[in-house]
């Protein structure tokens, strides 16, 4: 069983930084593309930032500017770093990989051989 394991989650202030991380499987890490999503309470899933196996990388509007995606790759770690936090920015972040992410609008959907991690919850107050 595929398992990528999030941590990093937590509380902080209007204007904080926090990071995410999520270990993924070697033999996925290098060839599929991962991503960080996010669902806030009542609403639906959105994607957040996608970097393709070439590391290329592609953001949300809403945190252009605020977020960086990055891999380690001798750890097999996707990071998401999160600064100038807003309470926009509460929800419960994913990690995913897949083969690849079509776009989809605003968003992307991952193809349909995908993994999920567990969820970890950024609350931001004012």
């Amino acid at each position: 069983q595929v398992q990528l394991v999030e941590s990093g989650g937590g509380s902080v202030q209007t204007g904080g930084s926090l990071s995410l991380s999520c270990v993924v499987p070697g033999h996925l890490f290098s060839r599929y593309s991962m991503g960080w999503f996010r669902q806030a309470p009542g609403k639906e899933r959105e994607g957040v930032a996608i970097i393709d196996s070439d590391d290329t990388t592609n953001y949300a509007d809403s945190v252009k500017g605020r977020f960086t995606i990055s891999k380690d790759n001798a750890q097999n770690t996707l990071w998401l770093q999160m600064n100038s936090l807003k309470p926009e920015d509460t929800a419960k972040y994913y990690c995913a990989a897949a083969p690849f992410f079509f776009t989809d609008g605003p968003s992307w959907r991952p193809s349909s051989t995908h993994y999920w991690g567990q969820g970890t919850l950024v609350t931001v107050s004012s």
